[in-house]
């Protein structure tokens, strides 16, 4: 049996399952919560082949007994949102809805693996595996010493210490780690279109990072996926790089804000 996870969100709650490490919404309750039919919504997903879908034993609130229920991964429960127009559920869900399609993977992520995640539910279990994550991170940026950017460096070091322990970095502003997705989001681009520009977007931000410092952006270790890679690292200093890029692709990314 899997254990059911609430997650807070707004004046409701987000029910979820871990499913290999990863988090899974339980949907019947999620599309329930902004007024629709579970049954049409899990049809519409059967014949998607974009949706990834599980079905979990778990005790649901109020019942006695362990039943199986279907969940989503974070990406197909998104994709489902991005297919419902706010216009078509009742006016005492829209807000919840809006608010789900612009910040409930935000909420989930931030639950499920930064400091937010340690809250008054949390057991040892989920306490050690924050305290063994941000110990691997820390050994991976130590190994890392004299290949990349030092400042780089302790900014992520600073970075993950505070998350392990619910504080607030003490960093110069100008070091702060960038990446592409984190800037898009930021910037309330719809999360589907995140996924399909992202690449083109890496791409001419490094070839505009070339034009402007002659040399190739600084390769840095970070978690992609649940595994570290190299890639193109990038702070604060270069955030009008990110703003020249999002410029050129403006006729790309209008009209799909969150």
């Amino acid at each position: 049996m899997n254990n059911l996870i609430h997650i807070p969100f707004r004046d409701s709650e987000v029910l979820a399952v871990n499913v290999d490490g990863k988090p899974h919404v339980i949907l019947k309750p999620f599309v329930e919560s902004i007024g629709l039919d579970f049954e049409p919504q899990r049809k519409k997903l059967a014949g998607k082949s974009w949706a990834c879908t599980s079905l979990v034993e778990v005790q649901m609130p109020g019942d006695r007994q362990v039943r199986q229920v279907v969940a989503t991964d974070v990406r197909t429960a998104l994709m489902l949102l991005a297919t419902i127009d706010e216009r078509r559920v009742a006016e005492t869900a829209r807000p919840l809805l809006v608010a789900y399609q612009s910040e409930v993977a935000d909420a989930i992520e931030a639950y499920w693996t930064k400091g937010g995640a340690i809250n008054p539910r949390a057991s040892e279990d989920q306490i050690d595996a924050l305290v063994r994550r941000a110990r691997v991170q820390m050994e991976v940026i130590a190994t890392a010493r004299g290949i990349i950017d030092d400042h780089y460096l302790e900014a992520k070091g600073r970075l993950v210490l505070a998350q392990a322990m619910g504080e607030e970095p003490e960093l110069d502003p100008t070091t702060l780690p960038m990446d592409v997705t984190s800037y898009l989001r930021d910037r309330k681009v719809n999360r589907v279109l995140i996924a399909k520009h992202c690449g083109g977007f890496g791409k001419r931000l490094r070839a505009l990072y070339i034009a402007e410092h002659g040399h190739e952006p600084k390769k840095v270790p970070r978690e992609v996926n649940g595994t570290f890679q190299q890639v193109n690292g990038y702070t604060k200093r270069d955030e009008n790089l990110f703003d020249r890029v999002f410029a050129i692709m403006r006729a790309d990314l209008e009209g799909v804000r969150a």
